[in-house]
């Protein structure tokens, strides 16, 4: 298994991609191309007392770099040596087996899709991160890809994000919810309210498991495995659990640190705080898997460190093996919206 990472992308670059892809090369086994400016990687490997590179590791040299300010939708064009470009067309050769950025979410979306294509059939590919929930997780279906959704963008959604809990989660028949503001057919806007009864459709065929609507809280509490929303509501949810996250997180180390006996409290319970602060970091699932497209590709965090590109290659891995891309493309009739029409009549 051989995993391209942009050595270039991300706040903390080229040092977490550099040193995250060696901890994946020697923790997990996995061979490693790095893409980016040769003398900035090798400077990275010197500072960390390495003076060649490990076996399993090579370098695709990049002289340009897709800068958080350049314009996403056109960056990798106008910068054609970028470390973004030059990975994802390593990728589309077959050189690799999955990709991996911390860079531009917009530019990485734009390049994948232009570059290595969507899956024939696929209308948008979505973002579809694993969020913490009462049920050990559920894949949010888009979370800021696509703002602006037809009801057949959501009924894809549900599909591939009904493929990625079965595949990736191990769920057996995961529960499939819409995201609304009720439980009620026709509660939300004009877009759920259409996607509805096609999610029903494809429920009542076996197709997916849909449950109904879900209110965010209890998608939080686990009511489902697939939580499918547009990009736009999708992304407030996240960020909305992001932040809560935060929030408690400080509000908890504050609280134990008012007095001897809450520090005291803390060691007996600091077990239990590493798990919840386990549990709640972005950094330990790796990244997000641009779903849709026909290549592997895992967007990590902006700002992830060393560990959570080594979690966002070992995500690659696992993506890439799970037989994804297959099911969606052997599934991609049933994902049409004018079939689903005709079953409904």
């Amino acid at each position: 298994m051989k995993i391209i990472v942009d050595a270039m992308g991300g706040d903390n670059a080229p040092q977490a991609p550099v040193l995250g892809a060696l901890q994946a090369s020697e923790q997990l086994g996995v061979d490693i191309i790095l893409v980016g400016r040769g003398e900035d990687i090798l400077k990275v490997l010197q500072k960390n007392g390495r003076q060649e590179l490990p076996k399993g590791v090579e370098i695709a040299h990049a002289s340009q770099v897709v800068e958080i300010c350049d314009d996403p939708a056109n960056a990798f064009r106008r910068k054609k040596d970028s470390s973004l470009t030059v990975g994802l067309s390593l990728l589309k050769e077959g050189r690799g087996d999955g990709f991996v950025s911390a860079g531009s979410t917009g530019a990485l979306l734009s390049a994948a899709t232009l570059i290595n294509k969507r899956i024939k059939g696929v209308r948008r590919a979505a973002m579809a991160p694993v969020v913490p929930t009462g049920n050990g997780g559920a894949v949010l279906i888009d979370c800021g890809a696509n703002v602006k959704c037809p009801p057949e963008y959501l009924l894809q959604f549900a599909y591939m994000g009904s493929f990625y809990a079965e595949k990736l989660l191990g769920r057996e028949n995961p529960k499939v919810g819409l995201l609304n503001i009720g439980a009620e057919p026709s509660k939300g806007t004009d877009l759920q309210v259409e996607v509805y009864p096609l999610l029903e459709a494809a429920g009542r065929e076996g197709r997916i498991n849909f449950v109904g609507n879900v209110e965010a809280r209890e998608a939080v509490e686990g009511a489902v495995d697939v939580i499918v929303a547009d990009g736009y509501a999708g992304n407030i949810f996240l960020k909305t659990m992001e932040g809560t996250g935060l929030f408690l997180a400080r509000e908890i180390k504050k609280m134990f640190k008012k007095n001897l006996l809450t520090k005291l409290s803390a060691l007996l319970v600091s077990g239990g705080l590493k798990e919840f602060k386990k549990i709640m970091s972005s950094g330990e699932v790796g990244g997000t898997a641009l779903v849709g497209i026909s290549k592997p590709v895992i967007k990590a965090h902006g700002s992830s460190d060393a560990y959570a590109i080594r979690n966002a290659v070992r995500q690659a891995v696992e993506y890439s093996q799970s037989g994804m891309i297959e099911s969606i493309a052997a599934h991609i009739d049933q994902m049409r919206l004018e079939p689903l029409k005709k079953t409904q009549e």
